[in-house]
């Protein structure tokens, strides 16, 4: 019999569902979305990229509750290591999404560092290392995000590393928590990414499980990932290539990183996210159906 993850609160985002941007007609229709998020077997979801599902909160909280979802966190974009001339433009996409997310009763924001790369275009838009001024703009701002976030909206902030993105890679991660407040900042650990930057989820939660307050569930393709590395493709184009699967198929290994979840005996959402941006229409639920009855059969 499996481990019991009763710490763990499985669900999915509308990632899962090939949905990168707030309107786009290759992707499926929110009320698709929520149907057949709720048909796969899944309680909780994200917002997703705010404007793609309804932001009037009474709405939002009709359409949810009577498929017996609720909402985990909401999502913004940042880009703080370009200092405070960015500041009120990025507080005035997280106020909003912050205002959403704290009226569906979430109590997380997940914060995706700024591309180094267009999301649609992949032209590279600057360098993909951060300066030690940068580095420093980047960690205050941080705090300072988590701040105003916690004492505003009563929100905590986990930090998303990501592929593309100034946190990425073992040694930025590492660099990022070293250079921030513990009791302000934490991460969201996503294994499909982290994986395809080199790194070892299990490793970090291991040793910095007291950081660690949210998960995003993913796997890479090792194949895949071997050839768009060896190429150099940027992540866009590598998702268009396959380069996240469901799980059991990929690495990481999903088993030990829930189990070393489990073991840090806090209550942590785990979300399914499987970067599929553009996908045809009928291809997610069948997998997020197959995902769902896989993690149960890991015990959460």
């Amino acid at each position: 019999m499996p481990t019991s993850l009763d710490r763990l609160r499985v669900g999915s985002a509308p990632d899962s569902w090939g949905v990168w941007f707030p309107d786009d007609s290759q992707q499926v229709p929110w009320e698709r979305f929520l149907d057949e998020v709720a048909d796969a077997g899944y309680d909780w979801i994200e917002l997703g990229p705010y404007g793609y599902l309804p932001t009037d909160p009474v709405r939002l909280r009709d359409e949810v509750d009577r498929r017996g979802l609720r909402v985990s966190a909401g999502t913004v974009f940042t880009s703080l290591h370009r200092g405070p001339a960015v500041w009120e433009e990025t507080w005035a996409q997280v106020s909003r999404v912050a205002t959403l997310t704290q009226a569906m009763g979430a109590r997380h924001l997940v914060v995706i560092p700024s591309f180094w790369r267009d999301d649609r275009t992949a032209e590279m838009i600057e360098p993909s290392e951060l300066t030690s001024a940068q580095w420093e703009q980047l960690t205050s701002g941080t705090e300072r995000l988590a701040r105003e976030v916690r004492d505003r909206f009563g929100l905590e902030i986990v930090v998303h590393p990501h592929a593309d993105t100034h946190i990425d890679t073992e040694p930025h991660v590492r660099r990022f928590l070293d250079g921030t407040d513990s009791g302000l900042v934490n991460l969201c650990l996503d294994t499909g990414h982290y994986a395809y930057c080199g790194g070892d989820s299990v490793k970090l939660i291991e040793t910095y499980g007291e950081r660690i307050g949210y998960l995003h569930l993913k796997q890479v393709d090792p194949a895949v990932l071997a050839r768009v590395s060896a190429e150099g493709t940027p992540f866009g184009p590598a998702v268009q290539q396959g380069v996240m699967c469901e799980p059991p198929l990929g690495v990481p290994e999903m088993e030990p990183v829930l189990n070393a979840a489990q073991r840090l005996g806090v209550d942590l959402f785990a979300i399914v996210e499987q970067d599929m941006y553009p996908c045809p229409p009928d291809q997610p639920l069948p997998i997020a159906r197959r995902t769902r009855r896989f993690l149960r059969g890991c015990g959460a």
